[in-house]
């Protein structure tokens, strides 16, 4: 405990002893995790949203034309209850789609009863075994009389697949470039910290002094300078997605029937992840720097 102690107590010594340089560390591996953690955090509910969504790949919508008369809408649900893949079909109604929407919409529900009339068309929900037969019944259900539109999901889900994997790639890349760059970052700040001990270290190597217990106290700084780096980015990475949910997270509630993932619940696994990191940037930077000093 003394050993950890003295430790410690020179690291925040020769912290002091170059505030500027160690400041411009912390602010760089901060800057750094808070650029990932953004990516983290977009990656996270783009990858949500993807999968919400592509748990409807199977259901195709058809709305029905305005002033359909009931025959007309029997026949084409009978029409599309033939076609080849459909499982099931099943009717809603104007009405019922209204307060599905309604219920969608939660707390803003009320805004709905200003419309002075119903402004959904009935639909037919239709569902299918496979992605091949989702494509043929979205591109025959147009041609069916009475139908309206067809929407169908597949190319969103697509695309929010495509912009997962890209955010995901450029984070990865943007890690590691990042982290390189804070490396030799720490590995400077904690070489000219030893420069500046020189004559010190000289003195304890010529006085029998190890190698690690020279090196203890550079390393114990660099974990320092990685652990308040870690918690200011898990912080600052908190406030901006916690505005940002409160600005759009309702909005994407009501369009995608899903809320956004909760800015407590990535924080806490932020704060996990951005440890790791700090702690492995400081150590790495301060055993290159030191190890190189010790070699000569």
């Amino acid at each position: 405990m003394s050993r950890f102690g003295y430790n410690i107590k020179q690291s925040f010594s020769q912290m002091n002893r170059n505030k500027g340089m160690y400041f411009t560390s912390t602010m760089a591996i901060t800057a750094m995790m808070l650029i990932l953690g953004l990516f983290f955090v977009t990656f996270i509910n783009i990858s949500l949203f993807t999968a919400t969504i592509e748990k409807d790949y199977n259901v195709i919508q058809v709305y029905l034309s305005e002033g359909n008369t009931e025959e007309v809408t029997r026949a084409a649900g009978a029409q599309i209850e033939a076609m080849d893949g459909v499982d099931h079909v099943t009717y809603v109604s104007k009405d019922e789609a209204l307060e599905k929407l309604r219920a969608r919409w939660g707390d803003n529900g009320y805004l709905l009863d200003n419309l002075p009339e119903n402004p959904l068309p009935d639909s037919y929900n239709i569902y299918v075994g496979d992605k091949d037969a989702a494509n043929a019944v979205a591109a025959a259900a147009p041609d069916i009389k009475g139908v309206d539109d067809v929407v169908y999901y597949r190319d969103t889900i697509e695309k929010l697949a495509n912009i997962s994997r890209f955010v995901e790639i450029g984070s990865v890349i943007t890690m590691a470039f990042l982290v390189i760059v804070s490396i030799i970052i720490v590995s400077n700040t904690i070489k000219l910290t030893v420069f500046n001990r020189e004559k010190e270290i000289s003195i304890m190597k010529y006085l029998g002094a190890t190698d690690w217990f020279v090196r203890a106290p550079f390393i114990w700084g660099g974990i320092i300078v990685g652990v308040i780096s870690s918690l200011l980015a898990t912080v600052l990475t908190y406030l901006i997605y916690q505005n940002v949910v409160k600005l759009i997270g309702p909005d994407l509630s009501r369009i995608l029937s899903t809320d956004m993932v909760s800015a407590s619940y990535l924080s806490n696994n932020l704060m996990i992840i951005f440890l790791c990191i700090g702690i492995s940037v400081g150590m790495c930077g301060s055993i290159i720097s030191i190890r190189r000093f010790l070699d000569r």
